[in-house]
């Protein structure tokens, strides 16, 4: 019996090759048509891709809705989805070749499938940003019919250990679960702000230097090499926080007369600062360097200085794109697990003070929903509101900052 894997690349090979018969008949077909009649109206290339769309699109709609069908449970038969999918791609095959003609507009019937497609995609990609909305805003009501939504927001205690024995019916009057989200939401924002602290000034200023100041040899050096930053495994990062960084951090605040854990938050957020900056300093070089060169010449000509033109001309210019840049460090910052896990601890602890011990909303998560839990239980259900609460402050983030840079946009204009 075969296998979905195997029915799979079955359907992928007959699908590819028949397309390549299709796309090579039709090409040949319309350079015979244009030696005996004359010059097309759309080259022989559009002709090939005209007659793939016309094989593929039944063939792949038709093998989609048997997908849907066999999920449900209500087909079984996998020569069913050869017979019929390919039987309707060859009729739509035949019919179209009917029409190949001097006079066909091969390329804008071509254009349209792919506008289609194009929208297709777009469909697929809000429909699996609601499909994730909404798997994890199911899960997080259950969890609020269990934990009071202000108790979870404003409770200052995380303590779910008791929550699996219950959810198990094991529990024989042990403590009460407590699931206050508060501690650590406090130690995401703060271990964001420090690492956002050290990747902004850092990120943006070395951006400046690669688009205005550095010659194009050192730009062409320097900026692979911050993009490196970008590619080491935060794993490696964590390794660097846990073994270095944390160490260093406790002897310097001893010198201080102060008292650090080897497990804070400090490390962890300078670390993070560090992977973050090839996110900043790249995306804002490019666009910096895409603010048209005759506004720099302008404000030059009047007499400011190089440095007064990029304060009042070009950063004003480039204002919307340093922000998404920001926006994307922050949300990579926000994201981060492994370098928490390893420099910063699992310790719920309401604090301000980034000497001590703090952790993350992801780490939680991942704590949550690895090993052998109760699926049904509030401390797994708590995953599910973690991340609830989490995208919805990244969603009011990413709304204001679009506020501010529509207006200051508004202002620049």
């Amino acid at each position: 019996m075969m296998t979905t894997a195997d029915v799979f690349t079955w359907f992928i090979s007959a699908i590819a090759s028949l397309s390549i018969i299709a796309f090579v008949y039709a090409r040949f077909t319309a350079i015979k048509i244009e030696q005996q009649e004359g010059r097309l109206h759309s080259r022989p290339n559009f002709f090939g891709w005209y007659a793939v769309s016309r094989l593929c699109v039944p063939t792949l709609g038709l093998a989609f809705l048997y997908s849907i069908f066999h999920m449900a449970g209500l087909i079984n038969s996998n020569l069913l989805l050869f017979c019929v999918s390919f039987g309707a791609g060859f009729i739509y095959l035949f019919l179209g070749l009917k029409h190949l003609h001097k006079d066909f507009r091969a390329r804008q019937a071509v254009e349209k499938v792919s506008r289609r497609l194009f929208f297709l995609a777009a469909l697929i990609s809000i429909f699996t940003t609601l499909g994730i909305v909404f798997s994890v805003l199911f899960e997080a009501f259950r969890f609020f019919t269990i934990v009071p939504l202000w108790d979870f927001l404003t409770g200052t205690s995380w303590n779910p250990d008791t929550a699996f024995l219950i959810g198990a019916g094991r529990d024989e009057g042990g403590a009460v679960p407590e699931f206050g989200s508060l501690p650590i939401f406090a130690g995401t924002f703060m271990i964001t702000i420090i690492a956002m602290l050290v990747a902004v000034p850092v990120g943006l200023f070395a951006a400046i230097y690669m688009s205005e100041y550095a010659s194009h040899r050192v730009r062409n050096m320097l900026k692979p090499t911050l993009e490196i930053l970008a590619g080491i495994p935060t794993v490696v990062y964590g390794f660097f926080a846990a073994i270095t960084i944390s160490p260093l951090v406790v002897h310097a605040a001893e010198a201080f007369g102060l008292q650090a854990d080897f497990t804070n938050a400090l490390a962890p957020g300078l670390i993070m600062g560090i992977m973050i900056i090839p996110f900043i300093s790249s995306l804002s070089d490019d666009v910096i360097r895409a603010v048209p060169q005759p506004l720099r010449d302008g404000s030059l000509a009047l007499g400011t200085t190089h440095a007064e033109t990029i304060k009042n001309v070009v950063l004003p210019a480039a204002f919307p794109g340093i922000v998404a840049a920001f926006l994307l460090a922050v949300s990579r910052a926000i994201g981060e697990t492994m370098i928490v896990v390893m420099a910063a601890g699992l310790r719920p602890n309401l604090t301000a003070n980034p000497l001590e011990g703090v952790t993350t909303v992801t780490v939680k998560i991942v704590e949550a929903l690895t090993g052998d839990q109760e699926f049904d239980s509030a401390f797994t259900l708590a995953a599910f509101a973690l991340g609830l609460v989490l995208l919805i402050i990244t969603l009011v983030l990413n709304i204001g900052s679009t506020i501010v840079v529509r207006k200051f946009t508004q202002r620049y204009e």
